[in-house]
């Protein structure tokens, strides 16, 4: 195998994989398809290997292929963090360049929008790149600079700053109550339209210790997505569980037996302890930290 193996190689690869074809891999690279295929095969002479194979349906990955992808993504991942870094150096007392945040959907949806605003209104020349996902991004590899995270890191190489804890609790749209009545008891709850998870996670597993009878099969509506859990709970859908301080919000929405349901979110807002002098990402921080606390006040 050949030393030195260039990163647009690699590159080139992924998008292939990630893509499905040469065409499409060289239009979201921004190169010529001949140029795709020049950098896939240099690929394969430097490796000493097949990656693809070609059939009716297109290319095939090869196993080699589908087992360098993680790698190609990692690479991706780092590559992608040093502009960043390197965009927010060298410019003066202007905070500008580029900054990746990571948070939950319903969070990203819901509480981090103004805090953003705010934060461009301070410095218009910084770039936010706002990455929803429930699903935890990785800070040591660099998918984010910054994340809002629901559990404490335990990486030492992570800065973190605690800003409380967001109490959920059950809530319903008052016409829904109206119609369908108020449950005074947990026994009362079944009875009703429930709204929770499809999937049985770490986070529901701890939850149904505090919720009586919280079951899948307890459930008439069923989503991983908070941000379509809390849609369902305003539509009047049925009783669901969701963060107090956006139910406070509208007035529509009421809390159906405070002292039965009421679970603790601590909340953490955390990097890469390498950002602590990039001017972008300490500015990002600090404002997420603020917002995140006015919040949970």
């Amino acid at each position: 195998m050949a030393d030195n193996i260039g990163w647009e190689l690699y590159r080139t690869l992924l998008a292939v994989l990630q893509e499905g074809s040469l065409s499409a891999a060289a239009r979201a690279l921004g190169i010529t398809q001949p140029t795709a295929g020049r950098h896939i095969e240099a690929l394969e002479r430097a490796l000493n290997a097949s990656l693809f194979t070609r059939s009716q349906t297109g290319l095939q990955p090869t196993d080699l292929a589908l087992s360098l992808r993680a790698h190609a993504e990692a690479m991706q991942s780092t590559a992608l963090s040093l502009e960043r870094a390197a965009s927010g150096h060298g410019n003066g007392g202007d905070v500008r360049g580029v900054v990746r945040v990571s948070a939950s959907e319903v969070v990203g949806v819901e509480v981090l929008p103004p805090i953003i605003a705010a934060l461009r209104q301070r410095h218009p020349h910084l770039v936010v790149e706002l990455v929803l996902s429930n699903r935890v991004q990785d800070l040591l590899r660099r998918e984010a600079d910054i994340a809002v995270r629901m559990v404490r890191p335990k990486q030492t190489q992570l800065v973190a700053r605690r800003v409380g804890s967001i109490e959920l609790g059950l809530h319903a749209h008052r016409d829904y109550l109206a119609m369908h009545g108020t449950p005074r008891n947990a026994a009362a709850l079944w009875k009703h339209a429930i709204i929770g998870y499809d999937q049985w996670t770490a986070f529901v597993r701890e939850a149904s210790k505090a919720f009586p009878g919280y079951s899948r099969g307890a459930l008439s509506l069923r989503t991983d997505s908070d941000v379509a859990q809390f849609a369902l709970i305003r539509a009047g859908a049925g009783i669901g569980v969701c963060q107090v301080p956006l139910a406070r919000r509208d007035a529509a929405l009421v809390r159906v037996l405070p002292k039965l349901v009421a679970l603790q979110l601590e909340t953490w807002v955390t990097m890469h302890e390498d950002l602590r002098a990039s001017p972008p990402c300490r500015a990002t921080f600090d404002a997420l930290v603020q917002g995140l606390l006015d919040y949970v006040r």
